[in-house]
């Protein structure tokens, strides 16, 4: 099992736990990581791009000149998408864009995204996260004791409004909760910074 420091919110060094190995110490497959990415940007899609055929944009109702004689190119329609105003030929129309992923799939691709941390030595375990007041200074006082300068995602065990509001006027830096971590954001943001009883709830349901 992997060890793993834990600090305080001075930044100091309090204890040692043991991450699970089953969620923390496996194999990093790239190959799973990327489908996950690929398949969440995807589900992000609107999907409400749209352009015009011929059949749609205005005019182009009667054939522009006759079949021959008059020296130039063959045309039906001044609406035919070689024309300016013309339609888009094979243009994107409104679609859904949403696919799944296997269940198994998903879950070694979360298991990938948090042994990389590990690997990377990117993750930093709080014993406690909390604020007496929502005050964005406190955070940053926080990431500064942590040595924490560039993008950061912080996870909590529960809704906490204080440190919540505290951390979302700070650029690159996000929370969020331990059942709603996904994929993408993990990569995303270089430190991940979790409570240790949010490392629990982590091991107890992804387990």
């Amino acid at each position: 099992m992997p060890k793993i420091d834990v600090y305080n919110m001075n930044g100091e060094k309090v204890r040692e736990i043991e991450l699970s190995d089953e969620i923390f110490g496996i194999e990093v497959k790239p190959h799973i990581l990327h489908m996950a990415v690929v398949n969440q940007l995807a589900n992000k899609r609107q999907g409400t791009q749209s352009t015009k055929t011929r059949g749609e944009v205005r005019g182009g109702g009667r054939k522009p000149w006759r079949q021959k004689g008059t020296g130039r190119a063959r045309q039906g329609s001044i609406r035919a998408p070689q024309w300016v105003k013309g339609g888009v030929a094979l243009g994107p129309k409104p679609r859904n864009y949403k696919y799944r992923l296997p269940k198994k799939v998903r879950r070694l691709a979360l298991k990938s995204a948090l042994s990389s941390k590990v690997n990377t030595q990117n993750i930093i375990v709080l014993d406690k996260l909390d604020f007496d007041q929502i005050k964005t200074k406190q955070m940053v006082n926080v990431l500064n004791n942590l040595k924490v300068d560039t993008s950061a995602l912080i996870v909590l065990s529960d809704k906490n409004e204080r440190v919540e509001k505290s951390a979302r006027n700070i650029p690159n830096v996000k929370t969020a909760l331990y059942n709603t971590i996904n994929v993408y954001d993990i990569i995303k943001y270089e430190k991940f910074i979790i409570t240790e009883d949010a490392v629990k709830k982590v091991e107890e349901v992804y387990a």
